[in-house]
Formats: structure tokens, C-alpha cells, sequence
């Protein structure tokens, strides 16, 4: 395994694994009752939490309802697309 199939497989882990949570913590939004601050649940909020922070205070709730989590979806999943999708970035620039 080379340097390059390296990272590829690095950075796919990671971008995978991010929206995974993300989507958990999108399920999680549909029950208030649950405490965040408990096992499993922290698993999930404790690394998607400081993502969410900052995009809390652009995006307004709507209706009450966060969305930013699926934000979050949407931009892991251009940015894995752009860097490593059939035409990604990096894709491209390791075939060479």
C-alpha cells in the first residue's frame, strides 16, 4: 500500500465516519428527551458538537427545529465527492 492509497483510504475513513454521526445526530434531534451528556449518546454528540457551535449561530432553528446537522450531512458529502469521487481531486491528481 503506497502513500497516496494511504490517505485516500485515511480520508474516506474520516469523511464517512463524519457523516455517519451526523446522520445519528440528525435521529437524535427527533427525541428531546434524550441526554446527550450519557453513554452512547455522547459518542455520537461529543465529535460533532464543536462543528455544529458555530454554524448554530449563522443558522437559525427553523421552526424550532436545528438544521444544521444536515448542513453538515451536505457539506462532508460535497467534500468527499470533490476530493475523492470518480472525478475528485485527489482522485485525479494520484492516477497520474
Amino acid at each position: 500500500m503506497t502513500g497516496v492509497n494511504l490517505i485516500d483510504l485515511i480520508l474516506s475513513l474520516l469523511l464517512g465516519l463524519m457523516i455517519l454521526l451526523f446522520i445519528f445526530r440528525i435521529i437524535l434531534t427527533w427525541y428531546p428527551q434524550v441526554d446527550l451528556n450519557r453513554l452512547p449518546f455522547n459518542l455520537v454528540a461529543w465529535p460533532t458538537e464543536p462543528f455544529l457551535v458555530p454554524l448554530r449561530k449563522i443558522v437559525q432553528p427553523i421552526g424550532g427545529v436545528d438544521i444544521t446537522p444536515i448542513i453538515w450531512v451536505g457539506i462532508l458529502s460535497l467534500l468527499r465527492e470533490i476530493l475523492l469521487g470518480q472525478q475528485g481531486l485527489l482522485t485525479m491528481m494520484f492516477r497520474v
